[in-house]
């Protein structure tokens, strides 16, 4: 792993406080749930972390920091794909974004996870505390219509963040290439990237260096589509209960029945066999992480 150390371009700019560089804005070592190694973060803590990382990459003029989450279908499919678990391991952090996770670090983790880190709450976390420091969004992925009424919602509930640009998700080659460069000039503080899992993890990666100037790329998943109010969330005691699943089920029972039946099973029985009671270290590699594995 590479360490856990942790469109408006006419906006006129904003003083902001400088800051040394940061390398490890706070200790949050990662515990080994589901054979991934999740970070051992709360979603304050997490949002934080985010952006002085992104303020420290931007002061280097360094790759992005890279954040991705895993749920219990991301468990059961990097489980079963070497590609896909070395993708995963690639990024700078895991957030654990799913109830069960969190659970089940509970019960087998010396470090359990304090909560789950959504995306979809982890969002507006950020937003806030950018909002109030000047900081900068770019957003990118869904199609073009949930995209525009992310967009219409995010200015509504943050009219004083500096949103520098957004483009839907459907580019490749030559499109994708001229858009990363539009993405590199504009320097957003963090890049909202949604294209669902494993297109926007190939992506980020893929683009990284070209990327140098973001401070952060947080891969997305649904996020836009939640933001447009075209999908729901799981009322809170649901989502309490590690049942929002459950709750999307309902709502998508063609899109999503085949998957949770592949996927649900085999996340439980890794959260049993492939949770490490012990911690891992502050910059685990891909390496230690297998020995780990039980």
């Amino acid at each position: 792993m590479t360490g856990f150390d942790p469109t408006h371009p006419a906006l006129p700019p904003v003083v902001r406080e400088t800051a040394p560089p940061v390398t490890a804005p706070r200790r949050a070592d990662a515990s080994l749930v589901g054979g991934l190694p999740l970070r051992v973060v709360d979603r304050n803590a997490a949002a934080d972390i985010l952006l002085a990382q992104a303020a420290s990459r931007q002061a280097a003029n360094a790759r992005p920091f890279l954040s991705t989450s895993a749920n219990g279908q991301v468990l059961s499919l990097v489980a079963s794909d070497p590609e896909l678990r070395r993708l995963v391991l690639d990024f700078d952090e895991i957030h654990a974004d799913g109830m069960p996770l969190v659970f089940a670090s509970r019960l087998l983790c010396r470090a359990p996870l304090p909560e789950r880190v959504a995306t979809t709450d982890l969002f507006h976390d950020v937003a806030t505390r950018a909002q109030a420091q000047g900081r900068t969004f770019y957003m990118l992925g869904a199609d073009p219509e949930s995209l525009a009424a992310a967009e219409r919602e995010v200015r509504r509930l943050y009219p004083d963040l500096r949103l520098v640009g957004t483009h839907h998700g459907y580019v490749e080659g030559a499109a994708a290439d001229e858009r990363v460069a539009e993405i590199a000039r504009l320097r957003p503080d963090v890049l909202w990237l949604a294209m669902g899992f494993p297109r926007e993890q190939r992506f980020a990666l893929r683009y990284a260096d070209a990327l140098r100037g973001v401070g952060a790329v947080k891969t997305s998943g649904g996020l836009f589509d939640f933001l447009s109010k075209r999908r729901a969330r799981a009322p809170m005691p649901l989502q309490r209960a590690g049942l929002e699943w459950l709750w999307r089920l309902a709502l998508e029972p063609r899109r999503l029945g085949a998957r949770y039946l592949a996927t649900n099973p085999h996340a439980a029985w890794l959260l049993a066999t492939r949770t490490r009671r012990e911690p891992l270290g502050h910059a685990a590699t891909a390496r230690e992480i297998e020995v780990a594995r039980p």
